[in-house]
């Protein structure tokens, strides 16, 4: 979805009642949840609560089923749309656990995305010095050193490198909701910043983050306009960044309680 069909604070996503299940077992029981462009949404829960279920939907991965409910992207039908329809019009997952891809090196596998995305924008492709200052410019936000963009894609990579390839293909591809999948996890502080500055750089008023975490850590660098509370397959409870404050010094308990009194 090119920049200019979306508006400021414009709904860009609108999930209305979604149902997921995995075989026999329900996942997501009814899930309300609104982005606009230009905000930043946190969705926050504890193991098993439905955070990445939620985020492998919006993808279109198809080992989850939905059952009920609606998902409207840019005022189109988003579960009618292919994975690769809804990458190539601008959603992007970065995956709680990174796959790798042996045998495609970083580089070609970034060259064919972006060309992909720009021919679907009806933008012409670019030349290869065009690629290579735009990737220099991007790798140098993540800190990942151009040798490794000639490795196949993760392969040998630590987590936070895996993280940080990531972040930088969400810099490359440039897509207009960026669903980040737990991105926080397994890394040490510095990583963690690093790929924090690199999420908060992307932020922009033509664009939308939804965050998962399970922790407030990463929200220390990167503050969100909403914030979400996933339990049981259901958003519980909504808030600012104070909420996640909250959820820091008392943990989950309480809302669990609150929610079943």
């Amino acid at each position: 979805m090119a920049e200019s069909d979306t508006d400021k604070n414009a709904p860009l996503l609108d999930v209305r009642d979604l149902h997921v299940s995995v075989g026999e077992t329900d996942i997501l029981k009814g899930i309300d949840l609104t982005v606009s462009v230009g905000e930043v949404h946190a969705i926050m829960g504890p193991n098993g609560s439905g955070k990445s279920t939620l985020a492998s939907v919006l993808a279109g991965r198809p080992e989850f089923t939905v059952t009920h409910g609606k998902v409207l992207y840019g005022g189109q039908n988003l579960l009618a749309m292919l994975p690769e329809e809804r990458a190539r019009e601008g959603i992007f997952l970065a995956f709680q656990y990174p796959v790798e891809l042996a045998g495609v090196r970083t580089w070609q596998f970034l060259r064919a995305s972006v060309d992909a995305v720009r021919r679907h924008r009806g933008l012409k492709e670019l030349s290869i010095r065009e690629f290579d200052k735009l990737l220099d410019e991007k790798r140098e936000v993540v800190k990942i050193d151009p040798e490794m963009l000639k490795r196949s894609v993760n392969e040998g990579f630590s987590g936070g490198e895996k993280k940080r390839n990531e972040v930088l293909q969400m810099a490359m591809l440039d897509p207009t909701l960026a669903v980040l999948d737990e991105t926080d996890s397994g890394l040490d502080i510095d990583a963690l910043k690093i790929v924090a500055e690199g999420v908060d750089r992307f932020r922009s008023p033509s664009k939308a983050i939804i965050l998962v975490t399970h922790y407030q850590r990463i929200l220390n660098y990167i503050s969100p306009d909403r914030v979400h509370v996933l339990m049981d397959g259901r958003i519980v409870r909504s808030g600012d960044r104070e909420l996640a404050l909250e959820l820091e010094k008392k943990g989950y308990d309480w809302i669990r309680e609150s929610v079943a009194a």
